[in-house]
């Protein structure tokens, strides 16, 4: 073989390998990133739930608009039954209908709130690099496993930022802000 042929021979091995990898990295961090991003939203979730003082917890901004508590369990319950697009069924005896108004007692919801990034979490971790582009309907909308955590992402942080207006409307800073 001549230099130049075999330097093509070469170039393009090297360029196959190298676009494999990358492809099989991009499928597999779609997992990765997913979990990545949410342990940040569990932190701060987690953390201003617990500072939010139990008193606040009934507080809403306005009439038929939901309460601290209620933002709380919704998105409990939906880290909790989002997870069936993923494969994993919520807990056993958990029903949706009517969770995020099933307390307002901060002693019960905080749990709830890191019990259900963990059930998220541990659904998303039995995912694998090629359950990326799985064909799956969420909210009635065809897309696919990561389609399906980005959707789950974005709910996850129009809460967050929905959590945090409440929070300072209810006189609490931000623990992640002080």
């Amino acid at each position: 073989m001549h230099h130049p042929t075999r330097f093509l021979v070469l170039a393009t091995i090297v360029a196959i390998a190298i676009t494999s990898s990358v492809a099989a990295l991009q499928a597999a961090d779609f997992r990765q990133e997913g979990l990545n991003r949410i342990g940040t939203l569990e932190k701060k979730f987690s953390t201003l739930a617990e500072k939010v003082p139990a008193d606040k917890y009934t507080w809403r901004p306005g009439e038929g608009v939901r309460s601290i508590s209620e933002v709380f369990l919704h998105i409990a319950g939906a880290n909790f039954g989002l997870t069936r697009v993923f494969g994993t069924p919520p807990p056993d005896g958990f029903v949706g209908k009517g969770f995020d108004k099933s307390t307002t007692d901060k002693a019960q919801i905080v749990p709830k709130v890191k019990d259900s990034f963990a059930h998220l979490r541990q659904a998303i971790e039995k995912l694998s690099a090629s359950d990326a582009d799985k064909a799956v309907k969420m909210f009635g909308q065809d897309t696919t496993q990561r389609g399906a955590l980005l959707m789950a992402l974005e709910h996850l942080s129009e809460h967050l930022g929905q959590s945090i207006a409440y929070a300072r409307m209810a006189g609490v800073v931000p623990p992640w802000s002080e």
